[in-house]
């Protein structure tokens, strides 16, 4: 059964009224398994504090599972504050926080599973400002486009504000439309995109995505209880894509535009938008508003363009209305502000993350050294540093003096494990030299442990060129199927048109050296040791579409749990967690090098 989804407009604390509408929904056309609310959740006056605080409270009681993007309002600051305070929400929680029973606050950025439905948010407003709640920052927006890359198909993107194919005809778009969202609206490709602040319920028609087969349908709802009698609940009930058929994805309604975030050339108007429909026509309500003029007020058309900068790639190409700079790549790399390039100044100041000076060669941080401020800056947001606020440190097995042991998320076997440097570094390809000693010891126990239960062990590694905290997976197989994990990996990439670069050498260390000095920090790369010395490795082309999962995927089929090639398939509870990373290091306590 399809699951059964209530949608919401903004709050503004009127819950009583909400929930009262959810409950008789719920009643007369339910059961549904969870709501979503769009837009301010909290109010704007201190006169609806006390329904505000019945809920929080507990005195008031909400129907359903509720989940909320709104961060801001009169009582936001405080109540959030000491949610974030719990210690039952610390960590990487990107299925949200619990506020109270049944209400979970969706803070920044992320992707989750709810009821199967691949739900992707961005929290709040935008602002450089730094302001902890309310807004959603850079690093959010990053962050999800990172999610883009991932395998699979967003069902819902949930945002506070409308991007601009929400806008209905004849209203003000450069006032409600967000570039931003519009911008990773455009890649995440959801198959609904549902925003509030529009102050109409306004339910567009589908258009296609660029790059994708499916459609996506805008939904805005308008405010709760607003004197207008606008549409502010919307109940639907689709099918997760991930158990659809290709026929049902590739569906197209007769009534399907095209997309809104297609790249035109400039009318000549100079009004920033320009007119296109699903035919010849002139259909005026399905525009789209150019992004680019919204930027240029800040630049002249000269700015530095992010996606190049940040990713060393833009699929704009030669229309990009921004700079492709390399030199401004190279400083980013190295931990410079990107609005301090951009603009010569940022307007966060001691907020920021990053620097506001430019770094010469080997100073300060690179995908290379991992030193300097802008990597322990970085650290504060990274659930992989033993120095985040963010990391599940129950998941941890083993610490040693360069490199710790800890258990996945959603592990594929039970001692399935994870290698990673503790200083933040973009891959274990380029550590240095004791760090690499460290990383070999570990790798070396892990073999000797699984050799005692009559299995080997395969490591594998996804290299991004966006530098995240480098992690190497270790997932133990039965030794009875070492002999055909070579050939598995090498019918897996043929099926993606690609062939693996081999390196045969019994001295795993010297095999990693190798790979590791043709390794180019512009390029991604993906590299499996496999039983007996081989390595495997993958440079990822530019425009190559290459799953981030692939390793994970090939080792599932080789073990013959596919369901499980989805980590979130494999999900447990923080006290399930704990158990099982126990249990590891009772076991593994004779083999590891740092007892």
């Amino acid at each position: 059964m399809s699951p059964r989804i209530l949608l919401s407009g903004d709050a503004l604390g009127r819950l009583n009224q909400l929930f009262k509408r959810v409950s008789s929904v719920n009643k007369s056309a339910g059961p549904f398994d969870a709501l979503l609310c769009v837009g301010q959740f909290f109010p704007d006056s201190e006169d609806q504090l006390a329904e505000l605080n019945d809920y929080i409270e507990g005195r008031s009681k909400i129907p359903i599972p509720t989940y909320f993007i709104g961060d801001y309002g009169v009582g936001a600051a405080k109540i959030l504050s000491a949610v974030a305070r719990d210690s039952a929400n610390l960590g990487f929680k990107m299925d949200g926080l619990k506020v109270c029973e049944n209400l979970y606050w969706l803070r920044g950025s992320g992707q989750f599973l709810l009821h199967g439905l691949c739900v992707a948010y961005l929290s709040g407003r935008q602002s450089s400002s730094g302001q902890q709640f309310g807004t959603y920052s850079q690093d959010d927006v990053d962050s999800l486009r990172a999610f883009s890359e991932e395998p699979g198909i967003v069902d819902f993107g949930v945002t506070k504000r409308a991007a601009a194919s929400g806008i209905p005809s004849g209203m003000p778009d450069p006032i409600i439309g967000d570039a931003t969202i519009s911008e990773l609206v455009a890649e995440l490709k959801p198959r609904y995109h549902i925003a509030g602040t529009i102050g109409v319920y306004y339910d567009r028609e589908p258009y296609v995505n660029d790059g994708a087969s499916h459609v996506t349908r805008f939904i805005a709802l308008a405010k709760v209880g607003n004197k207008e009698k606008q549409k502010f609940i919307h109940a639907l009930s689709p099918n997760p894509a991930s158990k659809m058929s290709v026929a049902e994805i590739c569906a197209k309604p007769s009534n399907t535009t095209l997309s809104p975030y297609s790249f035109v050339e400039e009318t000549g108007s100079g009004n920033g938008a320009a007119k296109r429909s699903a035919d010849s026509g002139s259909d005026t309500q399905y525009w789209r508003y150019d992004v680019s003029k919204k930027r240029q007020k800040h630049g002249d058309g000269e700015g530095l363009c992010f996606k190049f900068v940040s990713s060393g790639s833009c699929p704009r190409g030669e229309k990009c209305h921004f700079r492709h700079d390399a030199d401004a790549r190279e400083q980013s790399v190295r931990g410079v502000c990107f609005e301090f390039l951009n603009k010569g100044k940022c307007e966060r100041g001691e907020d920021c993350k990053f620097k506001h000076e430019l770094q010469e060669e080997g100073k300060g941080f690179s995908s290379g050294s991992g030193t300097g401020t802008g990597s322990l800056n970085r650290s504060k947001e990274c659930w992989f540093c033993l120095s985040s606020p963010s990391v599940e440190s129950h998941l941890i097995t083993s610490i040693g003096e360069y490199c710790y042991c800890a258990l996945p998320k959603g592990p594929l076997v039970e001692d399935h494990v994870l290698i990673i440097p503790i200083e933040h570094l973009p891959n274990t390809l380029s550590l240095p030299p004791e760090c690499e000693e460290d990383l070999s010891r570990l790798q070396r126990s892990l073999q000797a442990y699984f050799k005692r239960q009559g299995k080997e062990v395969v490591f594998f590694e996804w290299v991004s060129k966006r530098g995240t905290h480098a992690n190497l997976q270790a997932v133990p197989i039965p030794s009875s199927r070492a002999s055909s994990v070579e050939q598995i990996f090498s019918l897996a990439a043929k099926k993606l048109g690609f062939t693996f670069t081999s390196v045969k050498n019994e001295n795993s260390l010297e095999g990693r050296r190798l790979l590791g000095m043709h390794l180019d920090r512009n390029q991604s790369l993906f590299y499996v040791e496999v039983p007996g010395g081989t390595i495997l490795s993958h440079i990822v082309e530019e425009n190559e579409k290459f799953p981030a999962q692939f390793g994970r995927e090939v080792m599932a089929g080789l073990l013959n749990m596919a369901d499980k090639a989805d980590w979130r398939n494999s999900q447990l509870t923080k006290d399930e967690e704990t158990n099982m990373a126990a249990k590891f290091k009772s076991r593994f306590k004779e083999f590891d090098p740092n007892t």
